[in-house]
């Protein structure tokens, strides 16, 4: 079993994954092109690469988690790419991204002896701090079977969902659930401000109900606080993700009228100057719609 990985992308969820691998005795060999990042990973006892070609040269196995399309591209077929490095790696790929864009990236990476894996993984910043997220991996079997044991030091729980792309259709699946859990917690912490009930006491009560979610235990003291200038998950990235779902479900032909609704929140969200602000921002939306002021 390899100890010794790479991983690409170092921001607020590769920055926590990264933390747990080392701290469960890998060496990682990183790369971001942020400087904070960079230096946060390298007090966490990480080492830096000076491009992904040169993290591929020194590793079979490289973790990818970027917030573009295009630098998920320029990461992998770029001028000092992972195509380039003439060595066999194994790149699992944990991001959400279009499914069109990985099938192609994963032509290029075969073309060239490289596996590519789709294997994103569900859970915000802070649950990937505290090892809560969950796997969804796809791709070649026998791949999964050098990379799986990897997954246990970042994650609760791992999946392998057969074929090249069930990884990304699972995520899809699992961030409209996030989307409309995150608003239907806003929209219950709105209603509440309006009643004039005390937003903790809303919280304490209703965390363990039958109606409670992880979205509402993970996000609702940050709507009750009022505060969220310590994003898990940015608005203005999460955007990304929001339209590649759509994208993905209008190409099937099937409705997602709820996560429709929802959509128009964060929309909203962003366009009143909240995108470097928590998912949860959108608490704020439905207070302005409510009348609700704090």
């Amino acid at each position: 079993m390899t100890r010794h990985i790479g991983f690409i992308g170092l921001g607020i969820m590769g920055g926590a994954i990264t933390k747990n691998i080392l701290e469960a005795g890998y060496q990682i060999h990183g790369y971001d092109v942020d400087e904070v990042a960079k230096q946060r990973f390298v007090s966490h006892g990480g080492s830096l690469a000076l491009s992904p070609m040169h993290v591929a040269q020194e590793v079979e196995i490289i973790f990818t988690s970027l917030p573009t399309e295009n630098a998920l591209a320029e990461v992998i077929d770029g001028p000092s790419g992972i195509t380039k490095s003439g060595k066999k790696n194994i790149i699992v790929e944990i991001s959400t991204m279009p499914i069109d864009l990985k099938l192609e990236l994963e032509k290029k990476l075969s073309a060239v002896g490289q596996f590519f894996m789709d294997c994103p993984v569900s859970g915000t910043g802070a649950q990937a701090a505290s090892k809560d997220l969950i796997v969804f991996a796809s791709g070649h079997p026998d791949a999964y079977e050098k990379i799986k044991d990897i997954f246990h030091a970042m994650s609760k729980a791992q999946y392998f969902l057969g074929e090249f792309g069930n990884g990304s259709k699972m995520k899809f699946l699992a961030n409209i659930l996030v989307a409309i859990h995150n608003v239907a917690a806003a929209e219950v912490f709105a209603l509440a401000g309006k009643a004039g009930i005390n937003l903790q006491d809303a919280y304490e009560v209703l965390k363990d109900s039958a109606g409670a979610s992880k979205m509402f235990q993970i996000r609702g003291p940050m709507m009750v606080a009022n505060d969220y200038a310590q994003p898990t998950a940015k608005i203005e990235n999460y955007m990304k993700d929001l339209s590649i779902i759509s994208k993905f479900a209008a190409s099937l032909k099937c409705p997602t009228p709820l996560y429709d609704v929802t959509n128009q929140l964060y929309y909203s969200a962003l366009n009143q100057g909240m995108g470097q602000e928590d998912l949860a921002a959108v608490c704020k939306v439905m207070e302005q719609m409510a009348g609700v002021t704090r």
